[in-house]
């Protein structure tokens, strides 16, 4: 019921936002052309043209608009629409305009893309209040399915919060019930306690019930053939929640196999084809990066040569994907036997290992350039958590809740944590918070995020010892 509701509502709204793509192209062109705001000097491309390009359009946008985030809240208001909405359209129009450069010798108007970029956002801005308008009298909220939650504790109490949150469900919530007697007439999540659970049929009979939702903690779950034996003669959607949620992690999963439900407490998106792109991603960015660097990767090799004796690269045992260690390169820094004493430390600042260039290499993040030959051999990935010593690791595992889900996925060059400025002796926990955020909310357009968000935010760094 929830899911599918949901997804019918996406569904309507993503097939509306196509519609509004198709109106504002031919708006564009019929307010360009016909009622134009400039003169038109060239005269008037036929139509033909631009419904080719239209076709290409649609494409586009078919696949931007679910890729930008557009739906992950699809209930939201104007307000909060709006920035997803300038960058979903901006996002596509971008793409667009690209692709008319293989459309050559044919130049079709910017100020087309222009007018329909200014029409698709007014477009999709307003067709979300028009289509919650209608979707209110499809499914009025407190006024659809009466939904009886059995069950009178945290659980409980949360499942109420997620329903009211989602009032394009259109569930009317009349109470809920308790084990314990003593708890009639109560609240709970602002839900009154109706009755027990030796009291469930007679209450769905009376409330005139159509959906309960069994959501017991743990230590109640012996109470359930009681539950469902009284609501076995009763004309009711059951749904069952299961007590996990506090034990649920990145992007907990719920699947169906061979029949059998399996619950995933905590997992990673990176599976099939996402690991697949995602891979593909990285060695073609790698390879752009190394031919657009190399000239300067030799240059450093030169001075650091020169600068003081000992090898160009500097290879460190590094944790990566499933804790696996591997050798992670970079240009050296710091002289030769530098921690020989202390171990294995945290740079500090005026770190007095560096040698001159390395303290320059250091500042500038160039010293990680060589990292895209581990990029290019599959230990780590462009983007990801920063991988670190296992040595500091056996430290952080014991005092970092969920420090070591990072390993989860593959280690990065940058990183949502790193262009947020928790990088290098900064607050751990901020940082794992960071890391852990970025694996739960993977996506390519994430990726791609960082990326273009590192030469501004990533690359010179106070912290950056």
């Amino acid at each position: 019921m929830f899911q599918q509701r949901l997804k019918f509502f996406r569904s309507i709204l993503y097939l509306g936002d196509l519609a509004m793509v198709a109106l504002a192209w031919f708006g564009a062109y019929f307010l360009r052309f016909y009622l134009p705001i400039l003169p038109v000097t060239k005269g008037i491309p036929p139509l033909s043209l631009y419904i080719f390009l239209f076709l290409l359009m649609l494409a586009d946008f078919a696949v931007v608009l679910p890729l930008s985030g557009l739906y992950r809240r699809p209930w939201a208001g104007t307000r909060h629409a709006l920035w997803p909405v300038l960058r979903a359209v901006a996002i596509g129009v971008v793409v667009a305009i690209t692709l008319t450069w293989f459309l050559r010798p044919y130049d079709f108007s910017r100020l087309v893309f222009l007018h329909f970029f200014v029409l698709l956002s007014l477009g999709l801005l307003i067709y979300r209040p028009v289509l919650r308008h209608f979707w209110r009298r499809a499914y009025p909220e407190n006024a659809g399915e009466r939904v009886l939650i059995v069950g009178a504790e945290e659980l409980a109490a949360q499942v109420a919060a997620n329903i009211k949150k989602n009032p394009v469900l259109g569930l009317s919530l009349v109470g809920c019930l308790s084990r314990d007697p003593g708890k009639v007439g109560r609240m709970v999540g602002g839900l009154p306690v109706l009755g027990s659970f030796a009291q469930v049929a007679r209450i769905v009979a009376q409330r005139q019930v159509q959906v309960v939702i069994i959501a017991l903690p743990l230590g109640a779950h012996d109470d359930l053939p009681q539950i469902l034996d009284g609501l076995s003669e009763e004309m009711v959607d059951v749904r069952i929640v299961p007590d996990l949620y506090r034990f649920m992690s990145l992007g907990s999963t719920v699947e169906s196999f061979e029949g059998m439900p399996i619950i995933g407490l905590r997992g990673s998106r990176l599976e099939g084809w996402s690991r697949v792109l995602k891979r593909v991603m990285d060695v073609a960015s790698a390879l752009l990066l190394l031919t657009a660097f190399s000239p300067l990767m030799a240059l450093i090799a030169v001075g650091v040569k020169l600068s003081s004796p000992g090898p160009v690269l500097y290879r460190q045992r590094r944790m990566g994907l499933d804790g696996v260690e591997f050798e992670m390169f970079k240009f050296r820094t710091m002289r030769v036997g530098a921690e020989a004493e202390t171990g294995p430390v945290w740079a500090r600042p005026d770190d007095p290992r560096r040698t001159r260039l390395g303290a320059i290499l250091r500042r500038t993040s160039l010293d990680e350039l060589p990292q895209m030959f581990n990029v290019l051999g599959g230990v780590m990935s462009l983007v990801g958590p920063r991988p670190e010593r296992p040595e500091l690791i056996a430290q952080f595992r014991s005092q970092i809740p969920g420090y070591m889900l990072r390993h989860m996925v593959k280690a990065g060059i940058t990183g949502w944590a790193q262009i947020n400025g928790w990088r290098g002796n900064t607050d751990l926990a901020k940082r794992i918070q960071h890391d852990l955020y970025y694996i739960e909310n993977w996506s390519l357009l994430f990726d791609l995020k960082i990326i273009l968000l590192t030469p501004f935010r990533g690359l010179i760094n106070p912290h950056a010892y």
